[in-house]
């Protein structure tokens, strides 16, 4: 069993360049490809063909959920921006909930910026709590550090410097931030949770 990498049907963005999507989405091959890499080398030691030392093994179980998680998260991000930037729908449950927690969809939105200014690489992550029915906005390191367990991700925004590196230096990335949100197609967000 292997992943592959997706194909996303993408326009073109405003103020993210084709050549920066180009070389983001060739890191994201790069973390499917290293997801299989880990997880043959580690099958291989589970039936005995090539076992490992314990601490290597262990080490490689970590691993594994920084690229598995680079992977995953970045599919939801590419996912978001195809079929071109659409607004939040008020009716949606998206817009309802963010609106019983944040006061509106703009508050929101100002919100998920507030926690993009985190210092640091990583994530801004958007999850549905289903036993509060509740979002939660959370900064994810790395990938894998601070995902809460057990809840639908709605969205995500990644915040780490190969994001907006080509187009950007690293003081600007909160214009990247307002690019992500110009590009946006929150009906990708809100069926998310449906």
């Amino acid at each position: 069993m292997t992943y592959s990498s997706k194909i996303f049907t993408l326009p073109t963005l405003t103020g993210i360049s084709e050549e920066q999507v180009a070389v983001h989405l060739k890191l994201y091959e790069g973390y499917v490809t290293h997801t299989n890499k880990i997880a043959t080398i580690l099958a291989a030691s589970r039936d005995g063909s090539a076992p490992l030392d314990a601490y290597v093994e262990a080490e490689l179980r970590r691993r594994f959920a920084f690229e598995f998680c680079g992977m995953r998260l970045h599919e939801y991000y590419f996912e978001q921006f195809e079929h071109g930037a659409t607004p939040l729908a008020d009716s949606s449950r998206a817009a309802q909930l963010a609106t019983a927690k944040y006061d509106s969809v703009d508050g929101f939105i100002a919100h998920i910026k507030a926690v993009a200014a985190t210092r640091g690489i990583g994530w801004v992550v958007v999850t549905h709590d289903p036993v509060l029915d509740t979002l939660h906005t959370t900064f994810v390191a790395d990938h894998e550090l601070g995902n809460l367990a057990g809840l639908d991700i709605i969205l995500a925004l990644d915040l780490w410097e190969h994001a907006y590196m080509v187009d950007r230096v690293p003081a600007q990335k909160m214009e990247y931030v307002d690019a992500f949100f110009a590009n946006l197609n929150w009906d990708v967000v809100a069926k998310r949770l449906a």
